[in-house]
Parts: C-alpha cells; structure tokens; sequence
C-alpha cells in the first residue's frame, strides 16, 4: 500500500511539475523561410494570391492525392476566400485556409485546423526584373498545458521543412 501511494505522489508531483513550467513556457512560435524564384514579383505574386494554386505546391495539400478540395467566400485572390481541405491524412487532416488581406506584394493568411489556428504571410520583393525573393511567415502556438510540449518539439524542423519544400515546389511551378 506504501508503494502505490509513493507512485501517486510522484506522478502528481510530476505532473505539478510540467503544469507550472509550462506556465512559464512559450506558448507562441514563428518561422520564417525564403526562396529566390527567377520570375518577376508580379508573376510570383499572381500565383501566390489564387488559392487555386495551392494544390500545385503545398506540401500538406500533396500530401494525399485524394484530399478533397473545395473553395467558398469572395472570389479566389480576394480577402475572404476559403480554401477548405479534407483529407484522411493525419498530417494534412481537415481544415480551412483564408485569404485575410492581399497587397501587391503580400498575401495575409490564417489556417484553421479543429485544434488550432495559424496565420502568417506571403510577401515578395523583386530583386531584378526577373527575380524574386518570396518570404513565407507562420505564426502559430499551443495555449497552456498544451505548450509545454514546445519543450520538446522543434517545430522548425517539424514545420519549417514542410514550408521550405511548399517553396521549393512552388518555385519550380512558377520557373518552368
């Protein structure tokens, strides 16, 4: 009997443990990728804002050749259009992504999930008449207790790959 509750005083003390640290803990993260494609910032820029494109590059969109995809809002380009996804997939799963504002050389953006939401951008800056860098920002986080898992995860690596590879492909979309 000593035994079991020496083992129950010491899961609650861990778990009082992770509770107060993960108090402590970010609970916000960003990451921030860039490419250079050799086409003008208004080409790049015109593929970037119409989500019909998205299923061309992004990574978690191919995923799942069977993803079903549809589209809803104001027209495509325009803040207010949805993309919305569905996919057996766990890393793809089931969400939305909106357009939230569109500039010449930026897209706002915000990815709904039924766990979380993230928002972030596209923005283009033209380097030549013929070249431009795209830098695409993701902001994103786990509200407490959740976040003391940000201990643990390198989401650089977990994410930031994904959105480097988005890049790559749409970089070689825009570049044939």
């Amino acid at each position: 009997m000593k035994m079991i509750i020496k083992i129950i005083v010491v899961i609650i003390a861990i778990v009082s443990v992770s509770l107060v640290i993960a108090m402590f803990s970010k609970n916000k993260y960003t990451l921030t990728r860039e490419i250079i494609i050799n086409r003008s910032a208004d080409n790049v820029s015109d593929y970037v804002r119409y989500l019909k494109n998205q299923p061309q590059y992004n990574k978690w969109l191919m995923l799942d050749p069977n993803t079903k995809i549809s589209y809803k809002g104001a027209p495509d380009g325009m803040p207010g259009s949805i993309l919305l996804f569905e996919s057996s997939n766990s890393k793809t799963g089931k969400g939305e992504f909106e357009i939230k504002k569109v500039a010449r050389d930026r897209i706002d953006f915000e990815i709904r999930f039924k766990a979380f939401t993230a928002n972030g951008y596209m923005a283009v800056t033209a380097l030549s008449p013929n070249s431009s860098k795209l830098t695409w920002v993701y902001n994103s986080g786990m509200n407490w207790p959740v976040n003391f898992m940000l201990l643990f995860m390198d989401m650089d690596k977990i994410i930031g790959t994904d959105i480097a590879e988005s890049l790559n492909n749409m970089k070689h979309q825009l570049e044939l």
